[in-house]
C-alpha cells in the first residue's frame, strides 16, 4: 500500500463508521484519548495554548476531550483526507467547539511552519504510513512545528500483528463480543493482516521519536498492539 493509499482508503463509507469501529478496535480508546488530554493539561496548565492535531479526521476525540478540559486552548486539526477530516468537524461542532477548531485539509509538511504550536498529537496515524521514511517525515513535520520543550503525544500500533497471536486472537473475540458475525470476524482479520506495517516493537518507536528530534518518552497507555506515549521536543542547542 502506497502513501496515498493509505489516505484514499478513508472513504465516505470508512469515515461514517471509523467512530463505531475504532472503538471496538482498540480497547480503551475513550480512555486514551482522555488520559492525552489530562497529560498536556498538566503540562501546560491553564492559560491560551496552540494545539497541532495530527490526523484529526475521523472522530476528533482528541479535540473534544482536550478542549472541555481547557476552554482557552485553540486547536489546529489536520488530516488528508477530506472526508475523514469533515467527519470530525462535525462532531466537533455538535459538541460546541467548533470555534476553536481550524481545519486544514492536508498533509503536516503542507502546514505553514512560520509559528510554533504548544503542544501536538498523532494519534493513530503512524502505522497507517508504509514506508519507514513516511514514519520519519511526518514525525519531523510535527516536530518541527513545535516550540522547543514542548510536548507531543504520539499514539499507534506498535508491534507486527502475526508477531503476537494471542493478541490477534484476542482481538478477533473482541469483534465478537461486540456481536460481528464470524464472517465479519474473519474480514476484520483479513484486512488487519493486509493493512500497512506498523513499527516493529517499542524500541522502534522511541528511536523513530529520537530521531525526530524528542526526547523523554514515557509509556503512559498500552492494550493489545497500540501504546501511547508522551515526548518533548528537544531543546535548541
Amino acid at each position: 500500500m502506497s502513501a496515498a493509499e493509505s489516505i484514499t482508503k478513508f472513504d465516505q463509507s470508512r469515515a461514517q463508521e471509523y467512530a463505531t469501529q475504532s472503538r471496538i478496535a482498540l480497547a480503551g480508546y475513550d480512555a486514551c484519548h482522555e488520559l492525552a488530554a489530562c497529560l498536556l493539561s498538566a503540562h501546560l496548565g491553564a492559560g491560551e495554548a496552540r494545539i497541532l492535531v495530527g490526523g484529526a479526521g475521523g472522530t476528533g476525540q482528541e479535540i473534544i476531550s482536550a478542549a472541555q478540559l481547557q476552554p482557552a486552548w485553540q486547536f489546529v486539526a489536520v488530516d488528508p483526507a477530506q472526508t475523514m477530516l469533515d467527519t470530525a468537524m462535525e462532531r466537533i461542532a455538535r459538541a460546541g467547539l467548533g470555534e476553536r477548531v481550524t481545519p486544514f485539509a492536508g498533509t503536516l509538511d503542507a502546514l505553514p511552519a512560520s509559528a510554533a504550536f504548544d503542544a501536538a498529537t498523532l494519534i493513530g496515524v503512524l502505522h497507517h504510513l508504509p514506508q519507514q521514511q513516511a514514519k520519519k517525515d511526518i514525525l519531523r513535520a510535527v516536530a518541527d512545528r513545535l516550540a522547543p520543550g514542548a510536548p507531543f503525544i504520539l499514539a499507534c500500533n506498535r508491534c507486527a500483528y502475526e508477531s503476537q497471536p494471542l493478541f490477534l486472537a484476542a482481538w478477533a473475540q473482541r469483534w465478537r463480543l461486540a456481536g460481528a458475525s464470524e464472517a465479519e470476524v474473519e474480514a476484520k482479520l483479513g484486512k488487519i493482516r493486509q493493512g500497512a506495517v506498523p513499527p516493529a516493537s517499542e524500541a522502534e518507536v522511541e528511536s523513530l521519536l529520537q530521531g525526530a528530534g524528542f526526547d523523554q518518552p514515557l509509556r503512559f497507555f498500552s492494550s493489545l498492539f497500540w501504546s501511547a506515549w508522551i515526548v518533548f521536543k528537544r531543546q535548541e542547542q
